[in-house]
Parts: C-alpha cells; structure tokens; sequence
C-alpha cells in the first residue's frame, strides 16, 4: 500500500517503524502526522481508522501499585485489610502469636487424668515417670509428651476375627475342630505394656491362639462339644495366657475367655451330623434296654420278696399254707378257662353259658341279611 498505513501501526512508506526499529522513542509535535504517527508504537487495529492511543506495556511497578490496597490502586484488589495498630502505632500481630504461643503451652503443660486412666510421660522421646488420677502438670509440648491411656476398661479379642477363615484345631483323638472363642484383657501394668511389647494387641492374639491349641490337644472331640470340657478348656487357656504374658512382662491381666462356638470343619459336616444322629439312636437303644432291665428286675425283686413272705408263714402252719396255696393256685387258673371238669358223682354237670354265648355271637355275626325286593 504506497503512501498507506499499516494496521499494526507501522509507518507508511517501508513499515520499519514497528517496535524493533524504534517504535518505543518518545513522540513529537510535528503537525503533518507523518513521521510523528510513524514513531508512536502499534495502535489498537479495531479502532476506526486504526487510531488510538499509543499500546504500552505494562511494568512491575504498574502491577503493584495497582494492587497494594493502601494505594488505592483500582487494579482489582483481593488483598487483606490492614490489622487496626495499637496506640504507639505498632502492629498488633507480635502480641497475637505471643498469646496463642503461650495459650498452647499451657494446655500442653495441663493434663486431668480419669479415675479409669493412668499416663506415661516421655521426657525427649524417653519414659520418666507415671501419671495418676488427678490432676498433672508436666512440661509443654514437645519437650514432654503424655500418652493417656484407660486400664481398667475391659478389652475383648474375637479370634478369628469376622471375616477371616476358620481355626481348625487338632484335638486329642486326631480330629478338627473349628472353634472361635473370645479373650476378655485389661491393662494391669502400664509402663510394661507401653515399652515392653512392640504390638501388645498381636501378642496377646499369638499367644490365645498357642494357649488354645495347646489345651485342645488335650481334650477328644466329643468333649469340646459337652458344656463341661468346653469349662475346662477356658480355665486352662486364661491359665496358659497368663503365665505366658507374665513371663513377657506385658503387664497384661487376661480376665477370661469364652468358647463362642465349637464345630466340625465345613467340609464334613454333614457325615458328622449322620454320626450324631446315629449315636443319639444308639443311646436311645440302650437307654430303653436299660429300663426294661430294671423293670424285670425289679418285678422279680418283688416276687422274691413275696415268696420270702409265704415261706416264714409256710414254716408256721405248713398244711394251712399248702391247702391255702392250693386253693389261690387253682383260682387263678380256672378263673382263665370255659371248662370245667367234675368227677366227683352225684354233682350237676356245669352248663357252659360262656360257650354258648361264644357261639351265638359267631352266629349272628355270620348271618346275612337279604334286601327286600321292591
């Protein structure tokens, strides 16, 4: 374009007035505008007629100027407002960190403990000495820590816990048993249970397991199911933890622990309740064998005892006893019989009623009824 203007604010003729051939000197007064406009710098090309203003960067200076808020810049702002000053025209903030400094040292150096509770103080990472009920004061945080902690509080493990497999045992008689039972603790020696063991919870989950193996080894496995041999089990597991813990120096006092359940694995369960059924078949056999033992037993006992009886009256009277005898012998055997034999003469011969009456009723009972024609 001869004689034209650049859009980008270039000079006319050769368009080497642009930033790198002087476009940042200062400006003139020359009236023609034709080498005044040439050494402005780019011009805005949206503008009509691509005049405007001269565009000029923007310096560091501009940038927090517009920004400081005491300044009153219109740069847009986002800073904090001023902290108000005291009267001597310094700032409050030293005195604010000051307080807050002192208020975390002293709640640090403070420490109420529960009746339930008792605290370890470490002095630089090392134990000193123990907190009792009450209230303690100890040095601020971190030149001493306190760890609080309840120990007599009842704490419960649930081996296995839920979700994890079975524990099959082995017991006496060479057969599984899948048990899971609970061990009821508390903390008898704090220091002992802090420092002495590095995980005092899997220790004491270790040593139940070992405790609990050990005592079933002991017992068949009709006796981990009788209410009895599940009793002795327990006593001895607490009793085996206990010996074992102390000889940790845990300072940990095992307080029971409790069978939950006690089953044959999974994988044969059903042949073990086939089993059940037919042991409990068994002494339902036996059980009525035994009673009907001791029935006969007793009836012959008493027979004895009867005859025992007669035998000191016999040795009385003995004609009286054997007519007696006789007579209740005779009594009871006829009394079952339709016959009556006589050979005694001139003695009316017995009618057989009950004969009769035995053949009458078979007649009827026989006869048949034909229907009546119409």
């Amino acid at each position: 374009m001869a004689g034209g203007r650049s859009p980008w604010g270039g000079g006319g003729r050769g368009g080497d007035s642009g930033p790198e051939s002087g476009g940042d000197e200062s400006v003139g007064d020359d009236a023609d505008g034709s080498e005044g406009d040439a050494s402005r710098g780019p011009r805005n090309p949206w503008l009509p007629g691509g005049d405007g203003p001269p565009r000029r960067s923007a310096n560091i200076e501009d940038i927090f100027r517009n920004r400081d808020p005491r300044r009153g810049g219109g740069g847009g702002g986002g800073g904090f407002p001023p902290l108000p000053q005291r009267p001597d025209g310094k700032s409050w903030l030293p005195l604010i960190a000051g307080g807050i400094v002192i208020v975390g040292l002293v709640i640090s150096s403070v420490h109420l403990v529960d009746p339930k509770e008792r605290a370890v103080v470490k002095t630089l990472g090392n134990y000193t000495r123990t907190f009792n009920p009450g209230f303690n004061i100890s040095a601020p945080w971190p030149i001493e820590t306190v760890d609080v902690e309840d120990v007599q509080g009842v704490r419960a493990v649930r081996i296995p816990e839920s979700g994890q497999k079975a524990k099959l045992i082995l017991t006496g008689d060479q057969n599984l048993v899948d048990i899971s039972y609970i061990v009821r603790w508390n903390i008898k020696n704090l220091e002992q249970f802090k420092f002495r063991l590095a995980e005092p919870i899997e220790t004491v989950n270790e040593v139940a397991e070992a405790a609990m193996r050990a005592s079933v080894a002991e017992k068949t496995l009709d006796e981990t199911f009788t209410g009895q041999g599940r009793a002795e089990i327990e006593q001895r597991v607490r009793q085996r933890m206990q010996k074992t813990l102390n000889a940790y120096r845990a300072g940990i006092d095992v307080l029971g622990v409790e069978i939950a359940k006690a089953d044959p694995p999974a994988e044969v369960v059903d042949a073990f309740r086939d089993v059940s059924v037919a042991e409990q078949n068994a002494d339902a056999v036996i059980n009525q064998a035994r009673g009907y033992a001791q029935q006969i037993l007793a009836q012959a006992e008493g027979e004895a005892e009867a005859f025992d009886k007669v035998y000191e009256q016999y040795k009385l009277a003995p004609k009286v006893t054997r007519q007696r005898l006789y007579y209740e012998t005779m009594e009871r055997v006829l009394s079952r019989t339709d016959k009556t034999i006589i050979e005694a003469r001139g003695v009316t011969p017995y009618l057989p009623l009950p004969e009769i009456r035995r053949r009458a009723q078979a007649q009827s009972s026989t006869t048949v009824t034909a229907p009546k024609e119409q």
